[in-house]
């Protein structure tokens, strides 16, 4: 496994990551209608495409191939963390937590941030973040449940 910068021409394979993980992943915790409305099938490349380029993720590839991603932007907030729904389990998760968390502490950042899903509250407490508050966001008319969740590095 390595760890790379994004680039423009990863989009399509990110989306395909991003659209596994949740209809594959997260469908345990989100129903149908939630889950196509976080995730759809027909969405905007051209929004997709600039979401990543303003993210700027890292991309975990393995064997030449993008198998997760996650961005870190400057004020400690985790906007995506994504792993491929093809490989679950295998470590790579926290490898890129740990890549995120390296970055945090090069940069001296006090705290870090995200909305998490319900799938992900695990994974993101194991790593020592916790909850400050239970949201229900509208994506697409359609409510969904996230936390807004915190770990203090500082």
């Amino acid at each position: 496994m390595k760890i790379r910068d994004f680039q423009p021409a990863d989009a399509q394979a990110l989306y395909t990551i991003f659209y596994g993980a949740v209809h594959q992943v997260a469908r345990k915790d989100y129903n149908f209608e939630q889950c196509n409305a976080w995730a759809p099938l027909d969405y905007d490349q051209h929004a997709w495409i600039s979401c990543l380029i303003k993210n700027k993720p890292y991309i975990v590839e393995q064997q030449g191939q993008p198998v997760a991603f996650a961005d870190l932007q400057d004020n400690g907030y985790i906007d995506q963390f994504f792993v491929s729904a093809q490989f679950p389990r295998q470590g790579i998760g926290a490898y890129l937590m740990q890549h995120l968390l390296q970055q945090a502490g090069l940069n001296n950042m006090p705290l870090l941030s995200s909305n998490v899903s319900v799938s992900a509250q695990p994974f993101f407490q194991h790593f020592g973040f916790f909850i400050v508050q239970q949201q229900m966001p509208v994506v697409r008319g359609i409510a969904l449940s996230n936390t807004l969740m915190h770990k203090v590095l500082l």
